[in-house]
């Protein structure tokens, strides 16, 4: 049986959410395809994990015999995090663009998790984990747009993503979703129901292709 960790770090809720309302669509297939699979849920805004302290960062360089008190406590909070990380599967992410970047709740979250030496560095312990990441936002800032140099989102994680952590990144990219509520972009709002709608079929896609694999294996 398979495992998903499912990341949501979105302030809106429910469907006022572009990220949730297509992370949905990528889990309702995936436990429709794998149901007896498991899923490991995590609402990174209404639950924060604690941003890293001076304690839980120091504990990831000294030996665990050495600990202080403090460094135990903190590190072991860490660690609920990061083996999580290793036991899942697969792994989900709503990663909405706020002021041109991630929530800070999910850059609390990737502080946790790396640890070079563990999970970064020459071996990391979820190296080719896939990782499906909905990277929505308000606006449109692929190549070729006026806001190109903006896009703090897909370039960052697949930096920390990929390149630290050894995982296997995708993106699927709602945009556009402030065109219905902002008047000057009225005449985007067909090519924003477009993006919202190829979102929402490409992570129903790729979470039934990704059970279907697991399913497949254990069979």
């Amino acid at each position: 049986m398979a495992t998903l960790l499912h990341l949501d770090s979105s302030v809106l809720p429910g469907f006022a959410s572009a990220s949730r309302t297509v992370t949905e669509a990528f889990r309702k297939a995936w436990e429709e395809e794998h149901p007896q699979g498991t899923v490991i849920y995590r609402d990174l805004s209404a639950d924060p994990v604690p941003h890293i302290s001076a304690d839980g960062h120091t504990a990831a360089f000294v030996d665990p015999s050495e600990h202080t008190p403090e460094q135990a406590a903190a590190f072991a909070r860490r660690l609920e995090f990061i083996e999580e990380l290793e036991r899942a599967d697969a792994v989900l992410i709503g990663a909405p663009m706020y002021n041109f970047s991630i929530p800070s709740t999910l850059k609390a979250w990737l502080d946790n998790v790396i640890v070079v030496g563990r999970t970064a560095g020459d071996t990391p312990s979820a190296k080719g984990t896939p990782v499906t990441v909905v990277a929505s936002r308000g606006g449109a800032y692929g190549p070729g747009t006026p806001r190109e140099g903006y896009e703090y989102v897909q370039n960052y994680l697949g930096a920390v993503l990929k390149d630290m952590l050894g995982l296997d990144v995708e993106f699927i990219v709602p945009e556009l979703t402030m065109a219905a509520q902002v008047p000057a972009m009225a005449e985007l709002v067909p090519l924003a129901e477009a993006s919202r709608a190829k979102a929402l079929e490409d992570a129903a896609a790729k979470g039934r292709t990704l059970a279907e694999q697991f399913t497949a294996k254990a069979a």
